[in-house]
């Protein structure tokens, strides 16, 4: 009797886990969300967040806030945690970098955040049209700060990060998404140290711009994982860290192993903080691109503050 019922036991499906009450968010509505969308569709812009249902989409283009998602919205890797479409991508559009100084113009931004998805096709991966955006800004809407979010570039010459670095974006960010145990099956087309090198290559070549990246939790890391990755980062140079909740993007895509409390983003911020980040964020809702221009203030204060004590 006993085996009979731990056989039906095993075969009933298990029930999809439903998000806590942390992760909720108001539906995206709003006549300034429409107007943000609206724009997005005229100038021919992808957004990260629309591509990558992002879950701070409704708050953020009600503040008229997008993060412009250059080089197409067709990715050539296929990331386990990512819902961005893989394939072939088409050609690059060489009106993109004067569309996205347009969107940033006519939103009226203070700082702008522009991504790519990943360009392997290309030979440079992409690096040239980031540099073509950078230079679009500064002409068009000089007083905007940029941060750019850019792939790892991998098995491409380091000119490639170079010549962004050069551009002088104020903020370069690139995301290690999770540790270096999970790659294999989270972030196979990427390697760890290559993600680590690339933070340190910017560092390196140009100090004053700020290195930002981010790692995703509840896919199963495990804690001291976790604080090793901070030391690595923090050995990379990497100024910003910013750690947010993994959440499914559709079935197919790899599972939430847990959903981490407020609570213990709280803990993981403080001891980041204790490890010389200069500024660290740390929610169920964090993501790269969250609240990034008021991010960016608090980084050039926390600098200066920095600077003096020294």
């Amino acid at each position: 009797m006993t085996d009979t019922v731990a056989i039906e036991t095993a075969e009933k499906p298990r029930p999809r886990r439903r998000k806590p009450d942390w992760i909720r968010v108001k539906a995206p509505m709003g006549d300034t969300f429409n107007e943000t969308r609206k724009l997005m569709r005229e100038l021919n812009l992808n957004t990260v967040c629309e591509e990558a249902a992002c879950p701070n989409i409704g708050e953020c283009w009600s503040k008229k806030h997008a993060t412009v998602m250059i080089l197409g919205d067709v990715c050539t890797r296929a990331c386990a945690f990512c819902n961005v479409k893989t394939g072939m991508p088409g050609a690059v559009d060489p009106l993109e970098p004067q569309h996205t100084a347009d969107a940033a113009a006519k939103l009226g931004l203070e700082h702008i955040v522009v991504t790519s998805v990943d360009r392997d096709d290309l030979p440079d991966g992409g690096a040239s049209q980031f540099v073509k955006v950078i230079e679009a800004l500064r002409k068009t809407t000089p007083k905007t700060t940029i941060e750019i979010l850019t792939p790892d570039f991998r098995n491409k010459s380091e000119a490639a990060v170079e010549a962004i670095v050069e551009a002088r974006p104020d903020v370069y960010n690139h995301n290690l998404e999770t540790v270096p145990r999970l790659y294999p099956t989270i972030r196979p087309g990427a390697r760890y140290y290559a993600s680590l090198r690339l933070l340190e290559q910017v560092k390196r070549l140009d100090p004053s711009i700020f290195t930002k990246s981010g790692i995703m939790l509840g896919l199963g890391e495990e804690r001291m994982e976790v604080h090793q990755v901070m030391d690595d980062m923090r050995s990379a140079g990497v100024d910003f860290l910013t750690m947010g909740q993994y959440l499914q993007p559709t079935p197919k895509h790899a599972k939430v192993v847990d959903f981490v409390s407020p609570q213990a983003f709280d803990a993981y911020a403080g001891i980041a903080r204790a490890k010389g980040f200069l500024l660290v964020a740390s929610s169920p809702l964090t993501r790269s691109s969250y609240h990034a221009g008021d991010d960016f203030e608090k980084l050039r204060a926390a600098r200066e503050a920095r600077l003096a004590k020294a």
